[in-house]
């Protein structure tokens, strides 16, 4: 058996190729394909099968694009509705790829239509059978069952199905090595690890979700404290059951002129600023958002930015434009319209103005908040993140629920913006920063610098809500 794992850690997605006797199959590929082609080439396999666990709800798959360049048939639980010719799968079905046999189970639970495909070399039975389990099991985690409709399945009605699908995984051999569709980052699950594969037997002695439980305790866990759900989840869905066009008919934008720009911010596009914190601090168009290319980048851009928008590029160089468009296109975003043709000396040459952030290290926020100046601190992380540990006195808005909440920010008074090291904080400037409030203030490596001088936390449940009304 050929096997190779592939991924893609801004996404935290894992993807896979697996062959044997001059045939392949890739299983759950990410949209730009090019990779899968290359390497079945280099290895004289010919792609027969790409099989989905699932319709992803986090990035938009390259499925229907690798099946028109390699021949090769798209496998989908039957459940799945995709409006495509593919083989709808069901519990049991086994698929052929050279000597290996591909067993597909029904597993339900994070999506009705999901399976895994448990894997194994009838040609070497020293070769460990592997499970590929999409967002049904991960490593130290299972899928979070609130991503389908209330009008299809309720998250309750999700949990007790994952509960029966798991019971179903952990009766196979605890030598069966287990690869998920994501790691640590995803919000497909709520504590993901960041190792990329596991076995069965590792996963019932460490997995929370699968310590013994009864149904109704599991259902109750699965179903508190759960992630934001990005708006642009369903939409990629409903892109992957239809089939995403080809990444190549995506176009490089075009670059813009300073005055270009300027009139199409008036008509409502927005500036993605994609370089580092850093250099975004420095200097930056006014009314920007800064998303950098360093950290969770396409997760993020589309949590806070609306699905449709017209973009603007703001780059160091036209690789990193490209990059962007990339990552971008990822999650369904195809609206990428221009970038600032030379960057910030073309927005200054214009005779536009270049602004620079207000940014503090944690030691400066100590002595204002020591000395009590009129401060407010917005911790931007996850209320659970928060709840971990905090600034005393901070308040707890997620940065995924920040736009729908700056009404409730008070206006007039300084916000300094924290998260867990700066890179959630800086996006949240610029949320905040559009509002029309006063200039908000990054604090410089978070919550993380803040414990590193070894100042105080607080930790207690709930100390200060996001439900809590801000004075």
């Amino acid at each position: 058996m050929f096997f190779k794992q592939f991924y893609l850690g801004c996404l935290a997605h894992g993807s896979y190729l697996l062959g044997s006797e001059g045939e392949a199959v890739v299983i759950d590929p990410q949209r730009d394909v090019d990779q899968y082609i290359e390497e079945a080439k280099a290895q004289n396999l010919t792609i027969k099968y790409v099989i989905e666990t699932h319709l992803h709800a986090d990035f938009v798959s390259g499925h229907r694009e690798l099946a028109e360049r390699t021949g090769a048939q798209i496998v989908f639980g039957s459940k799945a509705g995709a409006t495509f010719p593919h083989i709808a799968t069901k519990d049991g079905d086994v698929i052929k790829v050279g000597k290996l046999e591909l067993e597909i189970y029904e597993t339900p639970g994070h999506t009705p239509e999901s399976i895994c495909i448990l894997a194994r070399d009838t040609d070497d039975s020293s070769t460990p059978e592997r499970l590929f389990t999409g967002d049904t099991l991960f490593i130290g985690d299972v899928g979070r069952p609130d991503l389908v409709s209330e009008k299809i399945y309720s998250a309750q009605d999700m949990a007790g199905f994952m509960y029966e699908s798991l019971h179903k995984l952990i009766e196979l051999n605890d030598a069966v090595e287990v690869y998920p569709a994501h790691g640590a980052g995803s919000l497909c699950g709520k504590h993901l690890s960041d190792e990329k594969s596991s076995t069965i037997g590792n996963e019932k002695k460490f997995n929370y979700a699968l310590k013994p439980m009864s149904k109704e305790a599991f259902v109750e866990m699965m179903t508190t404290d759960l992630p934001e759900v990005p708006a642009y989840f369903p939409k990629d869905a409903e892109i992957n059951r239809q089939g995403a066009a080809p990444l190549s008919s995506i176009e490089r934008p075009d670059a813009l002129s300073a005055a270009a720009v300027a009139k199409e911010m008036q008509r409502g596009a927005l500036v993605l600023d994609v370089r580092s914190a850093v250099e975004f601090a420095a200097g930056h168009i006014k009314d920007s958002l800064n998303i950098g290319l360093g950290g969770q980048f396409a997760s993020w851009a589309g949590t806070v930015i609306k699905m449709g928008t017209p973009i603007i590029i703001q780059a160091g160089n036209l690789a990193t434009v490209d990059e962007a468009v990339m990552r971008l296109a990822r999650v369904g975003f195809e609206t990428v319209i221009g970038y600032v043709e030379n960057g910030l000396l073309g927005w200054s040459d214009g005779g536009f103005e270049v602004v620079q952030s207000l940014v503090l290290t944690v030691d400066e926020l100590k002595r204002m908040l020591d000395e009590g100046e009129e401060i407010v601190v917005v911790d931007v992380r996850r209320p659970s993140e928060f709840e971990n540990g905090h600034v005393p006195k901070a308040i707890n808005i997620a940065l995924a629920n920040l736009s729908e909440r700056i009404a409730d920010l008070p206006a007039g008074r300084p916000l300094a913006l924290i998260c867990a090291s700066g890179y959630r904080s800086t996006i949240a400037m610029g949320i905040v920063d559009r509002s029309g409030l006063m200039p908000s203030i990054n604090i410089v490596g978070g919550t993380a610098a803040w414990r590193g001088q070894g100042y105080e936390v607080v930790t207690e449940q709930k100390a200060v809500s996001e439900q809590a009304t801000i004075a």
